[in-house]
């Protein structure tokens, strides 16, 4: 059996280290693990006590510091430079583990990351993905898509755009399992000559690659139909997209909790409806799906939630292992230097109809 080596953040995150621990040791039941926990040797020694069945699977990494989550990212080498994070970034990018899991600063992560950890050759810009539920019109296995770039990057020019439609491709062909993912471009409108010449020009290229199952755009009311499973957009567009579908998601359930304490036919209504809610509740749950990937890397990297619990951190743990089992990163790499052979090609500008 293959052992998989990991580095887990063991103070990032608002419930760590803690559940941070915990979670760690859940994953580690599987007994296919070798995690290198980075954190205070200390307080982690005391949290791993609890655990002594799985003592051996884990390997505490000294570091003296931890990084706030509000701390500003720019400052983190300066101020924190033997952090648990930024540790634990240098440890994958020696190859001493194949995957980088936190559930702290996501500035501080992405930003760590990127200074310490290769990025995949031809691309310039990671993108950060975030998985949603949806109506799930395609009637897939499971109700989620993927949308990236979510933060990592405020803006982005035409190229880097159908490199997030790659990885986010190769993502869903690996991790979620389907053969052809139908990929959209995130719009505000369905037409192909909508949203300006960069994305006209991302639109047509889609089109004309035979490694992508494009949609085409789709529009802001589109997202949680599920019709596509996979978005690209650029980072101050898709933030928006994922916190303004959180923000409903609590919403609903806010109003749930209103209707109950109100007129007896509501209470009756809400009763009637609680299983479903439970539903919704249950596939609409960070904790389900783990950890958001930062795409581009040549190493995979999860964000977690900040307010992650064990189960999380375990889900996380479970989803990086089987990125490592199905090399993610090598199929993301192939598809890159697949795209980047086809797109320089001398007579590619004629085949398009656009300038390079």
């Amino acid at each position: 059996m293959r052992t998989y080596r990991l580095a887990v953040d063991g103070m990032g995150g608002d419930n760590a280290p803690k559940a941070i621990v915990e979670g760690v040791c859940r994953a580690c039941t599987a007994g296919d693990l070798h995690i290198l926990l980075t954190g205070d040797q200390e307080v982690l020694e005391a949290e791993l006590a609890h655990f002594p069945k799985v003592r051996q699977f884990i390997e505490i990494v000294h570091a003296p510091q931890a990084i706030p989550m509000d701390a500003k990212p720019k400052d983190i080498f300066d101020k924190y430079p033997e952090s648990s994070l930024i540790l634990a970034a240098n440890i994958v990018a020696a190859g001493q583990a194949e995957a980088l899991i936190s559930a702290g600063n996501t500035g501080a992560l992405i930003l760590a990351s990127a200074q310490t950890i290769p990025r995949i050759k031809g691309v310039h810009r990671t993108g950060l993905a975030a998985v949603y539920p949806t109506r799930n019109e395609l009637n897939r296995k499971d109700i989620f898509s993927l949308i990236l770039d979510v933060g990592a990057n405020i803006t982005v020019d035409r190229d880097h755009m159908i490199h997030f439609a790659l990885m986010g491709n190769a993502y869903a062909q690996k991790v979620t399992g389907i053969e052809r993912p139908l990929v959209g471009l995130l719009n505000m409108g369905a037409e192909n000559n909508k949203g300006g010449p960069k994305y006209v020009e991302v639109n047509r290229i889609l089109e004309s690659l035979p490694q992508i199952n494009f949609y085409g755009n789709i529009e802001g009311s589109d997202l949680m139909k599920g019709i596509v499973d996979v978005v690209v957009t650029e980072g101050f567009k898709g933030n928006i997209a994922v916190k303004t579908i959180e923000g409903v998601a609590e919403a609903a359930m806010g109003l749930g909790k209103l209707a109950f304490q109100k007129k007896l036919i509501w209470k009756l209504g809400m009763i009637m409806l609680s299983g479903g809610i439970r539903k919704v509740k249950k596939i609409s749950d960070y904790q389900e799906y783990g950890g958001a990937p930062i795409l581009g890397l040549e190493k995979l990297v999860l964000k977690c939630h900040g307010r992650s619990t064990p189960r999380a951190i375990d889900n996380a743990i479970k989803l990086a292992v089987k990125c490592a089992r199905d090399d993610l990163v090598g199929n993301i790499k192939e598809s890159i230097n697949a795209f980047e052979r086809e797109f320089t090609r001398p007579d590619y500008d004629h085949i398009t109809g656009f300038d390079t």
